[in-house]
Order: C-alpha cells, then sequence, then structure tokens
C-alpha cells in the first residue's frame, strides 16, 4: 500500500518550551561535576572514525555546554565533511541535523535547510519500504524517531497521521527478540513529544482526535519504558539510560513518583561511569546529556544551551598509555556459530581478548564454519553475516550474541570474554 503524501508544515522552531511545562528531571549537582569527567575525557581524546560518532558527541557537548571552540569547529567540520556521503542513513542524516544545528553561538550560522529537505526524502524512503517489505524500514524505528525529531526540530515536512500510524506501542518495531527496546521508545517519546507541543503553541494544527492517539501513545511508551526499569535503577540496559532519561524528563505527566526514583538512577550511571563502562564515545555522549538535565528538545539554534565548562576539568591531549607489566596468559572458551544447526569449536586467545577476537580465532581454525564479515559502526564493529548469511532489515534478520545462552548488551568489540565462558552466534529475527 502506498503511503499518504506527505503535508507541509508552516511555522516557527519548537523552542518556545518554558519552564513551567511539566518536566521532572534530577541532575549531577555542580560540585560532583568531577564525576562526569571520564566521559568528557573519553568524546575529547578519541580518534573518530565514524561521522555517527562525531555528531552524538557535538550535540551531547554542546547540549551540556562545553564551549572550546578549537574542539567544537573540528567536530563541526567532521560532521559537515560526513554531510558528502550519499550513503549516510535516514538516522545518521537527523542526527547530523540536530548536532549542527544545537545551541548556536551568535557568530555562528548554519543554514540547514538543504539537509532537511534530504531528511524528508530519505524518511519517505523509509516508509515506502515499509509499504513493501511487510512493515519493515530500511533501517529501524530508532532512526525514524530521530526523523521525526529533526523535521519536528526544524521545520521540516511530514504527515501527522503517519507519524502516528507509524509510533502506534505494538507495532513490531518498538521489539527486538520479542523485548520491549528501551532507546527505541525512549527516542519515539522525544519525537512525539516535539509534535504534540508545536500542536499546543499553535504552530502546526491537527484534528483532536490526532492529538488524542499522540498523548495516547506517548504515555503507552512511556509505561513499557519504566516497566523495563530494573531494581538498581537502570531503564532497559546501561547504554539505553540516558535516552530514557530524557523521554522521562519530558513526559512526568503520564507517571507517579512512585514509579520512578530518578536518584537511584542517577547514583547507578555515575557508578558504571566510575567503572570504566562508558568507555566508547558514542556511549559517553548518550549518558552525559541527561545528568546535566538537557534533553533533545533543548536543541536551539537561537542560543547557547548552557552556561560553559567551567564547572567541568577537562584537556585536550593524548592519553598517556601505560605498558603493561607482564604478557597476559590464556584463556579457554567455548565458542559455536547457530543457524539451522550448531558449529562448535574451543578456542584460545589471551586473558583480556573481546568477542570480536574469539570469532577470528574461530575463523582461523575452521573457516567453512566459522568465517564472518564485520563493519564500523558508531558502537564499534558490527557483525554482517557468517558463513555468508547476511543480516538483514528487510526480513528482521540479525546475528545475535550471545553467553551462556543470555544475550549480551555489549558489541562484538566491547566485551571482554572470560575463562570457561560458552560464547555463541546464533542468526536470529528481531
Amino acid at each position: 500500500m502506498a503511503p499518504s503524501p506527505q503535508l507541509p508544515l508552516v511555522g516557527l522552531l519548537l523552542f518556545s518550551l518554558i519552564p513551567s511545562q511539566l518536566c521532572t528531571i534530577c541532575e549531577v549537582s555542580k560540585e560532583n561535576y568531577s564525576r562526569l569527567n571520564p566521559l568528557l575525557n573519553t568524546m575529547i581524546n578519541s580518534k573518530y572514525t565514524q561521522g555517527t560518532q562525531v555528531a552524538n558527541v557535538l550535540l551531547s557537548l554542546r547540549l551540556a555546554g562545553i564551549q572550546n571552540k578549537e574542539l567544537e569547529q573540528q567536530l563541526i567540520n567532521q560532521v559537515r565533511d560526513g554531510e558528502k556521503n550519499k550513503d549516510l542513513t535516514s538516522g545518521q542524516l537527523a542526527l547530523d541535523i540536530l548536532a549542527l544545528g544545537a545551541c548556536q553561538n551568535s557568530d555562528e550560522t548554519f543554514t540547514y535547510s538543504h539537509l532537511v529537505s534530504q531528511l524528508e526524502k530519505k524518511f519517505q524512503a523509509e516508509i515506502e519500504n515499509m509499504g513493501v517489505h511487510d512493515g519493515n524500514p530500511l533501517t529501524n524505528y530508532y532512526q525514524l524517531s530521530l526523523d521525526v525529531l529533526a523535521l519536528c526540530l526544524f521545520d521540516g515536512r511530514y504527515s501527522i497521521p503517519k507519524v502516528i500510524k507509524l509510533f502506534t506501542p505494538e507495532d513490531k518495531n518498538f521489539y527486538f527478540g520479542g523485548q520491549f527496546s528501551v532507546d527505541t521508545g525512549a527516542m519515539a517519546v522525544l519525537a512525539l513529544t516535539c509534535v504534540k507541543r508545536r500542536i499546543e503553541n499553535g504552530q502546526i494544527k491537527t484534528d483532536q482526535e490526532n492529538f488524542k492517539n499522540i498523548s495516547n501513545y506517548t504515555e503507552s511508551l512511556v509505561k513499557k519504558i519504566l516497566s523495563e526499569k530494573k531494581e538498581n535503577g537502570l531503564l532497559g540496559n546501561t547504554f539505553s539510560t540516558g535516552e530514557a532519561m530524557q523521554a522521562l524528563f519530558v513526559s512526568s505527566n503520564y507517571y507517579n513518583e512512585r514509579e520512578w526514583n530518578c536518584q537511584q538512577t542517577l547514583d547507578t550511571v555515575l557508578e558504571e561511569i566510575s567503572q570504566g563502562t562508558f568507555h566508547l564515545p558514542i556511549a559517553a555522549a548518550q549518558i552525559l546529556p541527561a545528568l546535566v538535565g538537557k534533553t533533545y528538545l533543548d536543541v536551539n539554534e537561537d542560543s547557547p544551551c548552557g552556561s560553559g565548562s567551567g564547572n567541568f576539568n577537562i584537556s585536550i591531549h593524548e592519553p598517556v598509555s601505560v605498558a603493561p607489566t607482564s604478557s597476559p596468559s590464556s584463556i579457554l572458551v567455548y565458542y559455536s556459530v547457530k543457524i539451522d544447526k550448531t558449529y562448535s569449536t574451543k578456542v584460545t586467545v589471551p586473558n583480556g581478548s573481546v568477542f570480536l577476537d574469539v570469532m577470528e580465532e574461530a575463523q582461523r581454525i575452521n573457516e567453512n564454519e566459522f568465517r564472518f564479515t564485520v563493519v564500523e559502526s558508531a558502537w564499534g564493529p558490527y557483525i554482517t553475516s557468517v558463513q555468508g548469511l547476511e543480516a538483514n532489515s528487510n526480513d528482521r534478520s540479525y546475528w545475535e550474541l550471545l553467553s551462556g545462552g543470555k544475550p549480551l548488551s555489549q558489541g562484538v568489540g566491547s566485551y571482554v570474554v572470560h575463562n570457561g565462558e560458552n560464547l555463541e552466534v546464533r542468526w536470529s529475527k528481531y
């Protein structure tokens, strides 16, 4: 079925939000800003190979009010260089728009109309793909939510009825392996909240039924996010918590304070920071805004978001490498690939190895059974095929990483394996 035409939206930008709007925010006190320095140093001192990483970092630093012109210009240039890549997905382009348009200084000019026009076309292509591939977009609903958010914030064109249809809370695209995807739901809440506020502010018009559906769907998604709250306060997993916090900040009228202890979540995240959990730039970038009380709805091209970096101890330098005191010992792990049947082997790797090291060693042992391909992503290496069988968004297939039969929340290049561990790569559908 062909999608309905996109409708033009005429009006001012969203950024007339006022403090009196319902919003519950807990944030790190200025006295404790030093506890955020590991995040800042990770973002500032990293070498970026992925445009998505750069855009996430630029957006995060701007929302947090880190004002270092040399660093900022370096990141801006890298994002703009990435715009030339015609293979940018819709979500990557949306993120570029958010990063470049966020919190501009008075002497800065960002002309975004051409990027918004490109995003409108990419968003339409996502919808068209859903029409011919059983409701599956070219990318995923996280990226579609980013698309709607950027189009909403930067006066793009989209159809409100189509957005409502897309974000039906029970849609299969909100689920991954039967589990509700918290970060996807959170991004959808931010996008729907943006649309809802524009309607309330009179910047766009729609009928009462559409407005009611937006409100109901937002409430349902918020309840689903809260249903994934762990005993320690994390929302979903460690890496989905930052964006989930943002979603809950802007939707406090849909839950009561007994349903979410924000301070508990904040304390747990700070403990995770101290343990080096957010060692990837994109992970650090996605958690930081919520910790300083910001959300992606605070993006505002007319004025800076923050008050500056005076409360942060940041430095731009090469991190000092420390040579290991001794050579690592070897460990034995059990590795298997599961498709229609299971292929297994034992692999010896150095202590401290990651999942990818195990896969590479297994491939050396038996290339026919354990060959694989990998691409770099913002979150590190991503497995695209095993034994020549490729993951495909059109049939919602992917290669799932498991340890002891349980799915991993870390990527193939991040998860550190342990002696005697049972690792598995499984052909799965989401």
